[in-house]
């Protein structure tokens, strides 16, 4: 009967297997210092450069079942948190492998689901003494800053131990950050800041100053941050009166004294810090947008920090220092609709929201749309004729008797009807995400249309103006085929994140890290609450298994032979206890040392695993393993090898992670897991279907 077994195990493992292969591919996208990938299109021959499971595994090619089910699994995670997928990746093939282990050992497949449902369950509730309020750790930050007395901006390290987060005055100057109020020709400013220049953000100069820079990246990393008085926020400083009074001019700002308190550096700016994980661009990016939204929250009352004022636009031909946050919404146009734009400058323009596509076989498909189903739709050119001319003339005429100049179209637009709007003055811009349309949608009072048939006077907004979007320095930027412009109103929240690079193969993956970065803030937000990072939690994990590993096999109950429905069944989950929970500490464990291995703490995969076995074995003397990684945490010794580029920035190093982000990814890889493991051992076929039909663990497979 044992050869029986084996004879199942052999072949019902194979998904199991193809999971782990899948795995392996994304081990080098753990931790802080992750290795990238570049991905090659053969029918291109063009590259892209990754640092995601989503986009490793939207790569490959997936044609049996099990990499199917990883796809899906890895895409529900990102679709609910954009973050997590790396490590939901690596378990996925971590806890194969376990299982396979198992198997080998002829541990029943019930046991294995059993067993290990139960010590993840376990883990999570154990870890639950690792989180952390976002409240205590704004208190935690600000105690820091006391012994400090002075933050230091611009550190050259991805992870900057001693790097503290301060705002200068210029973020927060109502000339820098928010437009000035019932003055039509306002300078808004360029770009609210652009994190690796060389210098921190000066203050944005009038058009023909060739002033300097009032900072010097020396003078910076030498002197202490400029704060000013806090007057409502907990978070950051404002002004004497409100940035948004109607009472501001136009002049431009100016700095102010130091303040006594050290503590307004701190805040969620720096709690976004702590959640990067060496994500230094865009980190710069979001304190930025922070900044600006925190202003707003002070005077509107609205959300301190909110993901739906976001967007993005990739630059490709600029160097990354021109990265920048921009008020309003930044996008790319052609050059002709640049030729149109330059007429429009410092002019209110009237404008239109189109909900849908400006297409003559456009069709409105309901309010009620199904959810995940893409629409697929004929981008065939118009048919020729009088019809069409019809069509275009009708449209036309729509748009110039409501005096339209701007029309923002949620979806494709008819390249006919385009170029006749660009010949009339009228920029037509599609694809435009939803974001864009309610921010505009509110400050402009323009009500969305799903045809211009439906379009009067009292669904056309106004007040918008667009320009060339210009680089920090000034200069309106012409990439070649397609030209940046900026679309503005005054009092829009909208905020637009200009992410620039030189490198073509670069652009999905600073986009991809910079809204990772901005859904981790989001999530420990609205957690309200964040783990210890840096492996403290799986540390606690690793420890807490092992410990139940090690305690004596009990004979099973009554309720958990009824949970089983056959007292075999109950007792084999005891008796296996102890093998499968080894299994999935083995998954913990190798995970944490792939970690340090990536982070650079150890030389070696053996050298961290020494290290690991090393905290274990210190935890376990400690008494209280919790206690122990609490300690070490707030010492900044978790997991830190001698060798790693972090071991000579002392304490002050301070890494969280998302609470709700990471127990999702653990419970999905280990239900994918199982899920596989189950579906293989379902149906058995084969010389041995007889005994093992005739065995005393027949209840446990299904036979066809």
């Amino acid at each position: 009967l044992s050869m029986a077994f084996r004879d199942v195990n052999a072949r019902r493992h194979i998904g199991l297997q193809q999971l782990s292969a899948l795995a392996l591919a994304g081990r080098t996208l753990l931790g802080p210092m992750k290795s990238c990938k570049f991905i090659v299109d053969e029918s291109t021959n063009q590259s892209t450069l990754i640092c995601s499971a989503v986009r490793l595994i939207e790569s490959l090619d997936l044609t049996s079942a099990a990499g199917q089910l990883l796809n899906e699994t890895i895409q529900a995670q990102n679709k609910e948190f954009k973050t997590g997928m790396s490590t939901l990746l690596f378990l996925v093939g971590a806890w194969s492998n376990a299982v396979v282990e198992c198997l080998q050992q002829n541990v029943p497949v019930s046991a294995i689901v059993s067993v290990m449902s139960e010590g993840l369950n376990s883990c999570c509730e154990r870890v639950q003494c690792l989180q952390i309020s976002i409240d205590d750790v704004t208190k935690e930050l600000c105690s820091s800053s006391v012994k400090k007395k002075t933050c230091q901006i611009g550190h050259d390290s991805l992870l900057n131990a001693q790097i503290s987060l301060c705002f200068p005055k210029e973020l927060c100057a109502p000339e820098e950050v928010i437009p000035c109020s019932h003055q039509d020709d306002c300078d808004f400013n360029k770009c609210l800041v652009s994190p690796l220049a060389t210098s921190v953000p000066s203050l944005v100069k009038p058009r023909g100053d060739k002033s300097t820079s009032l900072f010097s990246r020396s003078s910076v990393i030498a002197s202490s941050c400029i704060k000013q008085k806090l007057t409502h926020s907990r978070y950051f400083s404002t002004l004497g009166k409100s940035h948004f009074s109607s009472q501001q001019d136009n002049s431009e700002g100016s700095f102010g004294g130091p303040s006594a308190d050290p503590c307004e550096c701190y805040g969620l700016g720096h709690l976004a810090m702590t959640l990067s994980h060496g994500n230094q661009t865009s980190v710069k990016l979001l304190q930025s947008i922070v900044a600006y939204q925190q202003e707003r929250a002070e005077c509107s009352g609205s959300s301190q920090f909110n993901i739906a004022e976001i967007v993005t636009c990739c630059l490709l031909g600029l160097p990354e220092s021109y990265s920048c946050v921009s008020p309003g919404f930044v996008t790319l146009v052609s050059p002709e609709q640049a030729t149109v734009i330059k007429h429009f400058e410092d002019k209110p323009l009237g404008i239109v929201l189109m909900d849908g596509d400006l297409t003559e076989r456009y069709r409105h498909l309901g309010f009620n749309r199904p959810r995940n189903v893409q629409t697929v739709l004929e981008l065939s050119s118009l048919q020729e004729g009088r019809a069409a001319d019809l069509w275009l003339s009708s449209m036309l005429d729509i748009l110039t008797k409501l005096e339209v100049n701007l029309l923002l179209v949620k979806g494709n637009v008819c390249e006919n009807l385009m170029e006749r709007c660009l010949a009339n003055s009228i920029l037509v811009i599609g694809s435009v995400t939803q974001a864009v349309f309610h921010a505009f949608g509110e400050v402009t009072s323009a009500q969305p249309v799903t045809y211009l048939t439906q379009l009067n006077a009292a669904c056309v907004g106004s007040g918008a103006r667009v320009e060339l979007w210009k680089a920090s320095d000034g200069r309106a930027m012409d990439l070649g085929e397609l030209v940046p412009v900026r679309i503005k109103v005054q009092g829009i929240p909208l905020l637009t994140a200009v992410l620039t690079t030189a490198v073509a193969s670069k652009v999905q993956l600073i986009e991809d890290q910079f809204w990772t970065l901005v859904y981790r803030l989001h999530h420990a937000l609205n957690d309200k609450k964040v783990f210890l990072g840096g492996g403290a939690v799986e540390l606690l994990c690793l420890s807490h298994i092992q410990m139940l590993a090690e305690q004596p096999s009990e004979p099973a109950n009554k309720s958990a032979v009824k949970d089983f429905h056959s007292p075999w069944l109950a007792a084999s989950a005891t008796e296996y206890k102890s093998v499968v929970l080894q299994a999935l500490a083995a998954g913990w464990k190798q995970y944490l040392s792939v970690v340090v291995c990536n982070a650079a703490k150890a030389a070696s995969e053996l050298e961290a695993w020494t290290s690991v076995d090393h905290h274990l074995k210190k935890a376990a003397d400690w008494g209280s393993p919790s206690t122990y990684i609490l300690k070490e945490f707030r010492r900044g010794d978790l997991l830190r090898g001698a060798s790693g580029p972090f071991a000579s920035q002392g304490e002050g190093l301070k890494v969280y992670d998302n609470v709700t982000a990471k127990t999702e990814a653990w419970r999905r890889a280990l239900d994918l897991v199982l899920l596989v493991l189950q579906t293989d051992a379902e149906i058995i076929t084969g010389p041995k279907r007889n005994e093992l039909f005739n065995s005393h663990v027949s209840s446990e497979f299904m036979f066809l």
